[in-house]
């Protein structure tokens, strides 16, 4: 077997790799599930409610990233793996028998999405870099892509399942499956061949923070920008739980199993965006500007659809343009930062991408409530506009953008980098201090 799934010839990732992805539907299944419990069984399509329960569940990956990526960079994997596995097992068992004996209250849901945010903000990092355990430098990047697949693949299959379960069974059952899932992954984790895998020296703890990164960051134009348009879609525009399922409910009056359809089909969207954006050697800014205006265009149109199909259909666009945007703005961060600072720069995106959710839901489901949920996908599509008045800014600023008309086409021309030379003495400036830091540590070490 060569090619795109060449890492399958290892037995450990083909065994982790079989258990993940019946966990990642059973994980897809309970979050449709939760959200159509919250706002068509605990509320009276309450779109504030499922925003608050967003806010528990991804707020935690921020607040906590400090302790979560340095319990993935010094505690055995596999074993942490474990722990966090069993841990979301255990609640996703729980919320299913409190719903299906008919005993569960917002309040509980609200506890169980706080707890299991926790028990992902450790397993996320844990999981991602395990990769790295499982198969060889050479094969790294084959696994990590098609782990990205395997996650996208589980979202076209998981709600749409969810959708057809809650019509037939009901929501509690739902989360009982969910918890069913889990026993493949802990036992693919049990499976592994601990010999076999690819174990490297554990972390040393450094003196190095993220101020030096902040620092950074605000002498890279190009790295404010990119940053700051996906703090501004990230908050503001990445809340589809919210969109889908109030357009679902209060636009098109459709049942559990139409919404699971419409998540499922901005799934498909997402896996074309990600496999376009593969296709690429290096992204430019140029791209992400015209990705977030696309995802701008198409929250409008969305927001303007007279039914369910033509509104399914618009997801696929937005989903192409979501993936192509989050995917685009991860490599061009990382291609664009020196390696001395690329792991504290990539922190604060991730800091970045994980936070804007908890601060954006609530909001975007308040105008829900309030003014209705195309009113919503309006926020979504302002941050997707806002996005892109920020790329052109930086573009025209530092690239000399130039839009003109040509044979009755408008075409644009980018021009070289324009740095000031504030910008390229402060760079230097951090670059020799980090070097000297470096050049101290190890001196000490010594």
């Amino acid at each position: 077997m060569t090619g795109t799934f060449r890492s399958l010839r290892n037995f450990n990732y083909r065994v982790w790799a079989s258990g993940a992805i019946v966990s990642n539907v059973g994980t897809w299944m309970q979050r449709t599930a939760q959200d159509w419990l919250v706002l068509t069984e605990l509320t009276h399509h309450n779109a504030t409610a499922v925003g608050i329960v967003m806010s528990l569940q991804f707020g935690p990956q921020m607040l906590l990233l400090p302790l979560t990526g340095y319990a993935a960079d010094h505690f055995d994997r596999r074993k942490l793996l474990f722990a966090t596995q069993a841990a979301m097992g255990s609640l996703a068992l729980g919320l299913g028998l409190l719903t299906v004996t008919g005993l569960v209250q917002l309040w509980q849901v609200y506890v169980f999405a706080g707890l299991l945010g926790c028990a992902s903000a450790f397993d996320s990092p844990a999981r991602q870099t395990f990769v790295s355990d499982l198969v060889g430098e050479d094969d790294l990047s084959n696994a990590v892509a098609l782990n990205s697949t395997s996650f996208n693949a589980a979202r076209m299959i998981g709600p749409a399942v969810a959708g057809l379960l809650i019509a037939s069974i009901g929501t509690g059952w739902v989360f009982l499956l969910n918890a069913l899932s889990f026993v493949a992954v802990l036992g693919s984790l049990r499976m592994l061949r601990k010999s076999e895998l690819h174990l490297k020296p554990r972390a040393v703890r450094s003196r190095g923070s993220f101020v030096e990164g902040f620092k950074y960051v605000w002498t890279r134009p190009d790295l404010k920008a990119a940053l700051l348009m996906l703090f501004l879609i990230g908050t503001f525009g990445l809340n589809f739980p919210i969109f889908i399922s109030t357009m679902s409910v209060t636009a098109f009056h459709a049942g559990a199993s139409e919404y699971g359809v419409l998540s499922s089909t901005m799934a498909i969207g997402s896996v074309t965006g990600a496999l376009l954006a593969a296709r690429r050697a290096k992204p430019r800014m140029a791209l992400l500007l015209g990705a977030a205006a696309v995802f701008g265009v198409g929250c409008t149109v969305a927001s303007l659809m007279p039914n369910y199909v033509l509104f399914g259909i618009v997801l696929v666009v937005i989903g192409v343009s979501t993936q192509t945007f989050t995917t685009s703005t991860n490599s061009l961060v990382q291609l664009s930062t020196e390696p001395a600072m690329r792991g504290r720069v990539i922190a604060i995106l991730l800091a970045i991408a994980l936070g804007g959710t908890p601060l954006g839901a609530p909001i975007v489901g308040w105008v829900a409530d309030r003014f209705g949920p195309r009113w919503a996908l309006g926020v979504g599509a302002a941050s997707g506009f806002a996005a892109a008045l920020v790329g052109v800014l930086y573009l025209v600023k530092y690239h000399q953008l130039r839009v003109y008309v040509e044979a009755g086409r408008l075409r644009y021309s980018v021009g070289e980098p324009r740095v000031a030379p504030a910008y390229v003495g402060a760079a230097a400036a951090v670059r020799n201090a980090v070097l000297d830091e470096a050049e101290e540590d190890s001196a000490s070490s010594v």
